[in-house]
């Protein structure tokens, strides 16, 4: 579900830096994957420079009508390989096959109106504009997660929730931990494997794959970090380009629960291991309702689900269970939010 098919984004040079190895940015859903229809708050989001002109995609969840969740280097602003990577606009798309029927010649999705705009009939109810795009100071080189305030409300029955601070940590003390499941949802790559890149599986659809446990309390990521199997054996999936920001749920596939999102792994074959940026943290908290409550949706934080961390259960929900849970509130994080774009997207095709 990460991303990088033709070159490494800045990404890779801010976590190699501050983490002192070599990682890929954030990709597709790989190997034991299936179609994603439990989800319809994930969506898939494209981000255009201030000419309009398209410059990548991502992943991500919608908490509320108007507040989508991504990663930071999908809203940040830098340099990339001396380009200037400026997000200034985004569209993102709700439909389970939302850039399915994309032509290459034609460079659209005529069902959707992928990536160029909102078919007839969709503006507001599967697809929705954003001039507001943040991200939790990506650019320092340890923070991974971004927000994109929506121009129209998108009304779902069900809205992804956040995993209260500390879930994860109970789980490192947790014996079996290992048998943890997580799902990931996201529209990214599906197979990274081919050479050139240009000949990887895309097929923008929303899927999801179930991955396991690798370390919570990974020494280089400072414990801000998730690292789960990648590998498609066992039944398991992963995540490979396109897939950044997408969110990775506590549990099975009817799991709401957000602990994560999509960030970068190891292999540009999208294979070995998958981290994805913890929203469990009271810093990650902090900045989301701090973000979101000087935006234009600044009544919504109240709408966000955050569950505690008592409040479920620390294994895979049964098949058909969904988790409990209620409001949660946290004080403000210091310092300002910024108003930018994204690091280098998922090209086109």
């Amino acid at each position: 579900m990460r991303r990088r098919l033709t070159q490494l984004t800045i990404m890779t040079v801010i976590l190699a830096v501050a983490f002192g190895v070599v990682v890929q940015p954030t990709r597709a859903i790989t190997g034991n994957y299936v179609e994603d229809t439990e989800h319809p708050f994930v969506g898939l989001v494209v981000f255009y420079d201030t000419g309009g002109e398209f410059l990548g995609r991502c992943s991500g969840s919608l908490l509320t009508p108007y507040v989508f969740l991504t990663a930071g280097h999908c809203t940040a602003t830098y340099e990339d390989d001396g380009d200037l990577y400026a997000p200034d606009t985004a569209r993102v798309y709700f439909q389970q096959d939302a850039g399915a029927n994309y032509n290459p010649e034609t460079e659209l999705d005529p069902i959707t109106g992928y990536p160029e705009t909102c078919a007839p009939g969709t503006l507001g109810v599967t697809c929705a504009t954003s001039d507001e795009l943040y991200d939790f100071d990506y650019t320092g080189g340890i923070h991974d997660l971004g927000l994109v305030i929506l121009d129209q409300p998108i009304t779902l029955s069900e809205y992804g929730q956040l995993a209260g601070a500390g879930t994860l940590d109970a789980l490192a003390t947790r014996r079996g931990r290992q048998e943890v499941t997580f799902t990931d949802s996201g529209y990214g790559v599906t197979d990274a494997r081919e050479h050139p890149a240009s000949r990887a599986t895309s097929f923008r659809d929303r899927l999801m794959a179930e991955a396991k446990l690798v370390n919570l309390r990974n020494a280089w990521t400072g414990g801000l970090y998730l690292q789960t199997s990648a590998n498609a054996g066992g039944g398991r999936g992963g995540t490979c380009y396109g897939d950044s920001g997408g969110p990775v749920f506590l549990g099975q596939s009817t799991s709401n629960l957000i602990v994560s999102v999509t960030s970068f792994g190891l292999s540009p074959w999208c294979t070995g291991v998958d981290f994805s940026y913890r929203v469990d943290t009271k810093a990650a908290q902090a900045w989301i309702r701090e973000t979101v409550e000087a935006s234009s949706a600044s009544d919504e934080f109240d709408d966000i689900v955050i569950v505690d961390p008592e409040t479920p259960s620390l294994v895979a929900p049964a098949a058909g269970e969904k988790v409990k849970a209620k409001h949660n509130k946290h004080g403000k994080a210091k310092g300002e939010q910024r108003k930018g774009g994204k690091a280098k997207g998922h090209r086109r095709s």
